[in-house]
């Protein structure tokens, strides 16, 4: 007997291990097609709110945050590449390569989400940033991810220009702040269960697997 799974998805455009544990998941729940039948819904996360429309250099930021040398930030991006190409992902890092403010890219996921397309915006956007090197801040950039995803670029244009959700999105960013989310991605499974990080598909079946099994 299929049983219905609810998936709260936290994450930020711009983080790499949010694409590869979305990938992961998506295999997982593939191997568990006619066991779980799952809802996912994403949430917004801004891993750096303060962040300039114009962004800032990745190696620069990198730098500044975490105090990784030019040689550790290699190795990871490295390994960051491999991970998502064992998901069927494309990771492109350029020497001129950014982290940019996505405010509104989570403003205009929420909309998608209303539109029932919110999985699609977010793989569109994921691949804007990650595969082809483009600002998931710039309005023409998220006008295009959406016609991309199947949703009308007009009302889209129209969510943007007007400021819509953006209380919205600020209180639901409090909120997971509050409830104890420190980094992403984040996955609360029915309400009750946490699971953190890019994880490999094996893990998240053997996770949502036992979680069906207990429900």
């Amino acid at each position: 007997m299929t049983k219905p799974m609810k998936i709260d998805f936290i994450s930020d455009v711009v983080c790499p291990w949010c694409v590869i544990g979305l990938g992961g998941l998506e295999e997982a729940l593939g191997r568990l097609d006619g066991v779980v039948d799952a809802k996912i819904t994403f949430h917004p996360f801004e891993l750096n709110p303060q962040m300039p429309a114009e962004g800032q250099d990745i190696a620069e930021h990198v730098f500044e945050k975490y105090g990784a040398t030019p040689e550790q930030s290699a190795a990871n991006r490295a390994a960051i590449q491999q991970r998502a190409a064992d998901v069927g992902f494309t990771i492109t890092y350029r020497p001129d390569s950014r982290i940019y403010n996505t405010f509104d890219a989570h403003r205009l996921l929420h909309w998608a989400g209303l539109q029932g397309r919110q999985l699609e915006l977010k793989k569109a956007l994921f691949q804007a940033y990650f595969t082809d090197g483009r600002n998931p801040g710039d309005h023409e950039v998220l006008v295009e991810a959406a016609g991309q995803a199947g949703l009308d670029p007009a009302a889209a244009r129209e969510v943007l220009t007007s400021g819509k959700f953006a209380e919205h999105i600020r209180n639901t960013e409090r909120q997971w702040y509050e409830a104890g989310v420190a980094s992403v991605p984040t996955l609360i499974i029915n309400d009750r269960y946490v699971i953190t990080g890019g994880q490999p598909a094996e893990l998240f079946e053997k996770a949502l697997r036992r979680i069906s099994e207990e429900a």
